[in-house]
């Protein structure tokens, strides 16, 4: 059995972070490992309620999911995080916590994820009814080159998942 370790995918809003963290956890749950996806929305929508978007929020939810993470490895359990975490200092934080992650650039353009809005977060933004949506009028830092792996979140996801899935795992 591997060493469990924690798959952080970032990325901006509407990426595809999500799609493809569900798909990773699928594919290593097919393979008889356990494993927990640690979603920015739902941990906004239970554990981390009250944060809010700012840099200070935007640090404590990557600290809080870390330790999440961490407590999942020391159960074998893999964690996959989709969390735009969008400052390298917070992830660098959030790495130091868990003693090393992959992280996993998902490098979707602000157009496309402007284009698939399924949350209606662009359009808001672009009336001028949200402000600091990352990478429409907030920040965004990419991983410092390279990250462990860059991936594009606007093709197949399917064909992304067994891509990471193939450079992360040896088959078994």
């Amino acid at each position: 059995k591997m060493r469990c370790q924690t798959w952080w995918l970032t990325g901006l809003p509407g990426a595809g972070k999500t799609t493809l963290a569900t798909g990773l956890v699928a594919a290593l749950q097919a393979r008889g490992e356990l494993a927990l996806l640690l979603d920015g929305d739902a941990l906004r929508a239970g554990l981390h309620v009250h944060l809010d978007y700012s840099p200070a929020g935007r640090r404590a939810q990557a600290v809080r999911t870390a330790h999440v993470a961490k407590a999942a490895i020391e159960r074998g359990v893999w964690p996959v995080v989709a969390l735009v975490s969008p400052m390298r200092d917070d992830r660098a934080a959030a790495a130091q916590i868990l003693g090393g992650m992959i992280e996993i650039h998902v490098t979707t353009s602000a157009k496309v994820c402007a284009q698939r809005d399924a949350k209606g977060l662009w359009a808001k933004a672009a009336a001028g009814k949200l402000r600091g949506l990352t990478g429409y009028d907030g920040p965004y830092e990419a991983p410092w080159s390279p990250p462990a792996i860059q991936i594009d979140g606007g093709g197949d996801p399917e064909r992304a998942v067994s891509a990471l899935m193939a450079l992360l795992l040896p088959a078994k």
